[in-house]
């Protein structure tokens, strides 16, 4: 959902990767339905293990899980390293609506917090 908030909201400012320590290979469907919901649509996007981008230079890594910390605690290549806790909304419980409440919650925290790093 962060990179899908970057490219949308910082346009041409940003070049936008999106990787997981341990990623599961798809994006989740819920992420996909709460996205469009919001004018982002991130169905031709793919999970991607951050080894891909090891070496690569980055002006900025943005990790958001803890997990994800715990995993990649130094990343070659990255001039500044952000962290930032998320809750990981793959992870949610209970009935269908329950699940979109939290997607909801945390795309809507994920946008303001994107649109908070575009202002500097």
């Amino acid at each position: 959902m962060g990179e899908g908030w970057l490219r949308h909201l910082g346009g041409d400012r940003y070049e936008s990767l999106s990787a997981g320590a341990k990623p599961s290979g798809y994006v989740h469907p819920l992420a996909i339905r709460v996205m469009a919901e919001g004018g982002v649509d991130i169905s031709g996007h793919h999970s991607k293990n951050i080894a891909e981008f090891d070496g690569q230079p980055l002006d900025v890594l943005v990790i958001v899980c803890d997990n994800a910390r715990e995993a990649c605690p130094v990343f070659a290549g990255a001039t500044r390293t952000i962290h930032h806790s998320f809750d990981d909304p793959a992870h949610a419980t209970g009935t269908e609506a329950e699940k979109l409440a939290v997607f909801r919650r945390v795309r809507d925290e994920i946008r303001q917090w994107v649109e908070e790093f575009i202002r500097g």
